[in-house]
């Protein structure tokens, strides 16, 4: 039985699915098998894949049934009582699993394992997550996981791990959420386990992948997502200021989708005490002043120039 098994669900990704794969083939760490869980591709992703020779490398195909259903058939299938999943268009650094396997060796009650990561919002231009608590170099049990994941979240669905059997304990991937569904699953981890995060950098995210599935205008979903903690959020401040800062987010992009009605309601659900300054601002500001601050945003990015109204 390999020690971890790695989920990558594959959708359209001939671009980037070569490298991905290499980077898990490239570990230092090698005792893993790779499932592959080809959702319907329609390009060469799966022409691709299938001329890797390695052994460890199991490829499931079937209709298209969105990433959920994916990464639960890829974890139905795994062998490994350790899950390490992997977007098909991000790469891991070669000390990725050897870095995950350091947490579950120090915290075996821990239910979800974080490694640190980076974010390229160009090809040229990446920052190091922004997380809202206070680490050093050593790997450590996360005290607060929604208020340390207020800027950017602490875990990254390409840079976790969990067992498969607190994974199936509370639910697995819920298939309602066409989006969101990842960050759903670490909401309902947190609540339950502990939760572990290692300060080394182990994997990068593209997030200037046009297609990238957090792009996509599923606001409606993401509404019902945010609301799908009702009495959790009464009892936990932190989840709740976790919530309203994704309400925040999601009114935004209602503002500049036209989806005026979501937006007034997303707004009179916020509590604007969990809100900072600049989000409070914005969110009082008209459709035209938002699309040009997003165009000025762009421009900045242009001049590897980062900035952000979540701190």
């Amino acid at each position: 039985m390999p020690f971890f098994s790695v989920i990558i669900p594959l959708y359209n990704k001939e671009t980037f699915i070569v490298k991905t794969i290499k980077s898990v083939l490239n570990q230092k760490f090698k005792d893993f098998e790779i499932i592959i869980v080809d959702d319907g591709s329609t390009d060469k992703s799966l022409e691709l894949v299938s001329q890797f020779q390695d052994l460890r490398i199991n490829i499931i195909q079937q209709k298209n049934k969105g990433v959920s259903v994916a990464r639960n058939v890829g974890i139905e299938h795994a062998n490994s009582k350790h899950i390490a999943l992997l977007d098909a268009d991000d790469t891991w650094y070669d000390n990725h699993l050897i870095e995950l396997k350091k947490q579950i060796a120090l915290f075996p009650e821990a239910g979800l394992y974080c490694n640190n990561y980076e974010i390229f919002h160009k090809k040229n231009m990446s920052r190091k997550a922004a997380l809202n608590f206070n680490y050093q170099n050593e790997c450590l049990i996360v005290e607060d996981f929604f208020k340390a994941s207020i800027t950017n979240l602490v875990a990254w669905t390409s840079a976790v791990c969990f067992s498969k059997e607190k994974f199936n304990e509370i639910g697995g991937f819920d298939t309602k959420f066409k989006t969101a569904q990842d960050l759903d699953l670490w909401i309902r981890f947190a609540l339950k386990y502990k939760v572990s995060f290692n300060p080394t950098i182990t994997m990068s995210y593209n997030f200037f992948v046009d297609d990238s599935l957090s792009k996509k205008e599923y606001n409606s979903i993401r509404y019902d997502f945010i609301n799908n903690y009702p009495e959790e959020e009464a009892q936990n401040p932190s989840l709740k200021t976790y919530l309203d800062v994704n309400r925040y987010a999601v009114a935004i992009r209602c503002l500049i989708n036209n989806e005026k009605k979501l937006y007034q309601k997303l707004k009179r659900e916020i509590n604007y005490k969990n809100l900072n300054l600049k989000q409070k601002v914005l969110l009082q500001c008209p459709k035209f002043f938002i699309q040009l601050c997003k165009s000025f945003h762009r421009i900045l990015i242009k001049n590897n120039i980062y900035l952000t109204a979540f701190k």
